[in-house]
């Protein structure tokens, strides 16, 4: 078979070389690799016979399940790119996220028919929807102007691997995450950038095709795309987890050590829950042989005990943003000795990180300063976004003489002695909760759209389990009686649940600095009180 340079390649690759291993393994249902190509096969041509060509958008919104993996890949063979939204975010953040990105189709189930319709309905650029569920033809939902495709009529078509018209530097996925501006961003991958990736990451961990790979993360969280695709790289089982397990950190420990799950890829705060309320002390865990973690900072006297529990393991810190997908990592050579946070240590191979001073000029080792990276994984850019885009891909020297665009992540990092980069923190109002990155611009601008509110300030304080809690202080408008039960439903029609403050206070003024802005400062220690 020629190189690899599509992400369904990988797929077909394992089908031919392994396509009677396990692919996916689900709630008692067993897929092989022959026959997730098959289906993916089927999916490809179904989405051709209904006008969906290269360079399409085709959104997923839908739990997880064998069918939606298969459909994910169908889409990359139809040359389109799949637009993963949050199978829990509202009607609303969907509608929205399908609008600004255009997308031509939609997998979904049955069950949310209803909420499509009222969400996006005629107005919606869409060709048809898929039911990604098991429901006749006779029963597939209706909606105004578009034809909904059953899974039934999916399986009536060959399954032969189509012809797919796209090159390596074509969109594989657009992955939307929380904006500043009020707004979600879309950014851009394409096959190169997660090729790129995966091929670094199934190199570097050993992965072959006898790991059982665990998959916590959903699809609209780029952690996700080493689950799935390294899996794929190597002909490994990945084992996803469904959604009704997944707020049960007890439920999930037991699967993955009755599956005996070879890697675990997941947040710090997933995985201290598994510690702290899931029950893993006392576990089997001797068919772990690597735990990576992303996302956030790992406490180190969690990762210490669970070190202890898996010595035969490897432990290693990914770090990268979404813009980047993993750029930096750090294999941790033994169970820390103090509780010093862990460095993100070096570049992944195909990528270069910068330490650059506000005028982009090179840190000398030691000094502080913001981490750009450059590289194959680095984004093509924000979706529709060109203005936004531009702030963060920028050119920067790389010799004398030569230039290169760069992408600069906001965070600051200082580099060890050792060549090894720590993580100081950000320079904005970006933060991490529960593994997700959040714009705390977000929320206050959608608390603002609440007619009685006149301000609204977001405050993140730091948790061991989760990284930060979400706190928001408000002032509402004069003679607008408004409560905290109100806001919070207000926000939680447009925002993920992991968005929406679990504490909102009502006050009549806010702190100002002599300057007249918001005193952030002041706000925080009374809000972290218990």
């Amino acid at each position: 078979m020629s190189p690899i340079s599509l992400l369904p390649q990988l797929l077909r690759r394992a089908a031919e070389r392994h396509g009677e291993r396990d692919a996916i393994v689900m709630e008692g249902t067993r897929l092989s690799y022959a026959a997730l190509e098959a289906e993916s096969n089927r999916f490809a041509r179904s989405l051709a016979a209904h006008g969906i060509r290269r360079g399409d958008r085709v959104a997923l919104w839908a739990p997880k399940s064998p069918r939606l993996i298969a459909a994910l890949y169908g889409i990359m063979k139809a040359g389109a790119a799949y637009v993963p939204i949050d199978p829990g975010a509202p009607p609303a953040r969907m509608a929205w996220i399908a609008r600004d990105c255009e997308v031509a189709g939609m997998v979904s189930i049955g069950e949310r028919a209803v909420a499509i319709d009222e969400a996006c309905g005629a107005r919606a650029p869409m060709r048809a929807l898929w039911w990604a569920d098991a429901r006749p033809p006779a029963a597939t939902p209706a909606i105004a102007g578009l034809p909904g495709v059953p899974w039934a009529e999916v399986e009536t078509e060959a399954d032969g691997a189509p012809a797919v018209a796209a090159l390596d530097g074509d969109l594989a996925y657009v992955l939307y995450t929380s904006g500043s501006t009020g707004e979600p961003k879309g950014v851009m991958l394409t096959h190169r950038n997660a090729l790129a990736f995966v091929e670094w990451a199934t190199a570097t961990f050993a992965l072959t095709p006898e790991d059982r790979l665990s998959n916590l993360a959903p699809f609209h969280f780029d952690l996700s795309t080493f689950d799935l695709f390294a899996a794929a790289a190597a002909a490994a089982a990945v084992h996803p987890v469904p959604a009704r397990l997944a707020a049960f950190p007890a439920a999930i420990a037991e699967a993955w050590t009755r599956d005996r799950l070879t890697v675990w890829y997941a947040t710090p705060s997933a995985l201290v829950l598994l510690l702290t309320r899931g029950g893993l002390v006392g576990r089997d865990l001797a068919a772990l042989r690597l735990l990576l973690f992303a996302g956030e900072v790992f406490p180190v006297k969690y990762l210490r005990e669970l070190m202890g529990l898996a010595p035969q393991a490897r432990f290693a810190n990914l770090y990268g943003p979404t813009e980047t997908n993993v750029c930096t990592w750090y294999e941790v050579p033994a169970i820390p000795a103090d509780d010093r946070p862990l460095p993100i240590g070096r570049a992944c191979s195909n990528d270069e990180v910068l330490v650059l001073d506000e005028a982009g000029r090179r840190v000398p080792a030691g000094g502080v300063g913001e981490l750009w990276v450059r590289g194959a994984t680095v984004m093509q850019g924000y979706w529709r976004a060109p203005e936004r885009t531009a702030l963060v891909l920028q050119p920067v020297e790389i010799a004398p003489g030569l230039t290169d665009l760069a992408y600069r992540t906001g965070d600051l990092v200082r580099e060890r002695p050792d060549g090894a980069l720590e993580f100081l923190g950000r320079r904005d109002h970006q933060i991490k909760t529960r593994g997700y990155r959040v714009e705390l611009g977000e929320i206050e601008t959608t608390l603002l759209r609440h007619p009685a509110v006149d301000e609204a300030v977001v405050i993140a304080v730091p948790d061991p389990e989760i990284t930060h809690r979400l706190l928001a202080v408000v002032v509402p408008r004069p003679g607008a009686p408004v409560t905290e039960a109100d806001l919070k439903q207000h926000l939680s029609l447009t925002l993920p649940r992991y968005m929406v403050p679990e504490s909102i206070v009502l006050r009549a003024t806010l702190p100002r600095t002599s300057s007249g802005k918001v005193d952030r400062r002041a706000l925080e220690p009374p809000l972290a009180q218990p």
